[in-house]
Order: C-alpha cells, then sequence, then structure tokens
C-alpha cells in the first residue's frame, strides 16, 4: 500500500531534474517495479501458480522498458547511471518492501499492481512534457501508452484469470487463513475464556470482592496468554504443516487467550460485586456465542453442535468454580 514519503534528507524537485536525472530515475523505477513482481510472483508460486505467472510476465516487461531506457542513456549520457530512487526525489509516493510484509492479501497485491502501472504512465507522461531531447520524449512518450495499456493487463489479475482457477485461488487463501490465523486464535480464546472461568468465579465466590476476583483473573489470564503463546509458537514450524509462521501464531494465540480471560474479569473493577457478577456470567455467555460462531462460520461445525459443545465445557467449568469457591 503506498504511503507519503517524509525523510529529513535533502531531496530534489521533479521540475529541477535534468534529462539525465530523469532516465536514471526511470530505470531505477522499472528495476524496482520489476523486483517487486517477481517477489509476488516468487510468493504466490506455491498456492496460487497462475496468478504467479501473471506476475513473472509483469515482471519481465519491466525488465524490457528497463533496457530501452538503458540503451537511450547510454547513447545520450555514457555507461555510468547515478543512483536515483524515488526517495531522493520530492512528491514520491512510497510503497512497503514486499519483503516486510508477513501476510499477503491477493486483492491487495492485484490492486497494488494496477496502481503501480497507472502511477508508471503518470510518471512517463509528466517526464516527457518536460525534456528538450526529442528522443528522450519520444522514448517517454511511447512509455507512457505501454503503461497506460498494462494498466489492462494488470486488471487481468482480477478478470483475466479463469473462474475455476480464481474459486481454487480464493479456497487455498481461505485454508490458509483458517491454519494460520482462525485455528490458533480459536484455541486461545477457547483456552482462555473457559479455563479462567474456574479461578475467576472460584475467587469470587470465596472472597466476595470484586477487587481480589479482578487481580485474580488478570494474573490468570495473563498468564494463561504467556503460556499458550509460547506453547503454539514451539510446537510447529509450520514447514509441513502450512500453518505459517510459528512466531505469528503463537502471538495470536496468546493474545486471544489473554482476551478470553480478560473478558469476564473486567466487570469486576466494579465494586458492587452483585452486579459485577451479573455483568460477569452474561458476557461469559457472549464468550461461548462468540467461540460457537466461529467455530461454524469457519471450522465447518454447524453451530447448534457447536454451541453445545462448547456451553456444556464452559458450563462444567463454571460450576467448578462456583462449587470450590463456596467450598
Amino acid at each position: 500500500m503506498p504511503f507519503p514519503s517524509f525523510s529529513f534528507r535533502p531531496q530534489k524537485s521533479f521540475a529541477d531534474l535534468s534529462d539525465r536525472e530523469v532516465l536514471a530515475l526511470a530505470i531505477t523505477n522499472e528495476e524496482e517495479d520489476g523486483h517487486i513482481y517477481r517477489d509476488f510472483a516468487e510468493r504466490l508460486r506455491k498456492d496460487f501458480p497462475a496468478s504467479a505467472a501473471v506476475f513473472t510476465e509483469m515482471a519481465e516487461e519491466e525488465t524490457g522498458h528497463r533496457q530501452m531506457l538503458f540503451d537511450l542513456y547510454r547513447q545520450r549520457f555514457g555507461e555510468h547511471i547515478p543512483l536515483i530512487r524515488r526517495d531522493d526525489v520530492r512528491g514520491f509516493i512510497r510503497r512497503k518492501p514486499v519483503w516486510l510484509s508477513e501476510t499477503y492479501d491477493m486483492d491487495a497485491m492485484r490492486h497494488r499492481a494496477e496502481s503501480m502501472e497507472q502511477e508508471a504512465a503518470n510518471f512517463y507522461r509528466r517526464a516527457a512534457t518536460r525534456t528538450s531531447d526529442a528522443a528522450v520524449r519520444k522514448l517517454l512518450d511511447d512509455l507512457a501508452e505501454i503503461e497506460a495499456g498494462h494498466e489492462e493487463h494488470a486488471r487481468r489479475l482480477t478478470t483475466g484469470i479463469p473462474e475455476s482457477t480464481r474459486n481454487e485461488e480464493r479456497e487455498t487463501a481461505r485454508r490458509n487463513f483458517v491454519l494460520q490465523v482462525i485455528q490458533p486464535g480459536l484455541v486461545g480464546l477457547m483456552d482462555g475464556s473457559v479455563s479462567t472461568l474456574a479461578p475467576v468465579f472460584a475467587a469470587a465466590f470465596a472472597t466476595h470482592s470484586s477487587w481480589d476476583t479482578f487481580l485474580v483473573g488478570m494474573a490468570a489470564s495473563v498468564g494463561a496468554g504467556i503460556s499458550m503463546g509460547f506453547a503454539e509458537a514451539l510446537s510447529d514450524d509450520g514447514t509441513l504443516s502450512g500453518r505459517g509462521r510459528p512466531w505469528i501464531r503463537g502471538a495470536v494465540t496468546g493474545v486471544m487467550t489473554t482476551i478470553g480471560g480478560i473478558g469476564h474479569t473486567l466487570p469486576y473493577l466494579i465494586p458492587d460485586f452483585r452486579l459485577a457478577t451479573t455483568l460477569a456470567i452474561i458476557v461469559v455467555l457472549f464468550e461461548l456465542w462468540a467461540i460457537a460462531w466461529v467455530r461454524a462460520r469457519y471450522m465447518d461445525t454447524p453451530f447448534l453442535r457447536a454451541a453445545l459443545q462448547i456451553v456444556v465445557g464452559g458450563l462444567l467449568v463454571f460450576i467448578t468454580g462456583i462449587l470450590i469457591g463456596n467450598a
């Protein structure tokens, strides 16, 4: 996704660039865009081969554009090309490097490709209007037309791939999302919501103190989150299972475990013990419903069956906590 360039290092206005600098910047742009397309293709090759092939083709076209620019540059200015990047020119849009992105949304990548082609066409049009060299102007005009045509080419990533292939890619993306995000998040939410019921309500009915119950709930929730997070991260490196980066899964599991426990702990910030307990029970019911909904939505479990399983388990833990607290 593009984001504005903010830099404290010296920058030069686009209007002040010489023809030599404009060509050097264009060469760098084509090289960077080609790298981005190749990075996309490499990341998609295993699960989305059709889209990866389109990105590879686009990268090869960027290489051809770079060669055209380099040939003209060499004729006009020699072999040495100064390193001029987007960051060196005021007003250019910077883009987050592909390698810094942990996850890849297909639609976002497709729209980014279309945006890149459009920006390249605008850049060449603008550059052509300010150069005094006829050969440079002609090449820039030609590239502007090519890039404008490539906007349609980029749309192949959303419209040109057969619907059957698109459906396969969507199903693969959904499966990866479930494995890498939903499943560890659901495990954490279930553990945090259910396992902390006993200590929280045991403390509540043993002390009848909202503050003491809150402290016990926070300790149980945070402790469970840390434990579950490390357990998930160390259980599987994702190489064979396809479950993604272990520390991302661990973070998701740990955060969701903590959230699951904190949900019915926060009501005990209310000094009135009866009111706090009533709200905590309502929150528990909502948590159990949310878990059942997620299981039905993403894990292909019928909602009534999921709700029954979760409610029965949660009820047993809840009763255990009350019995221990009243002992």
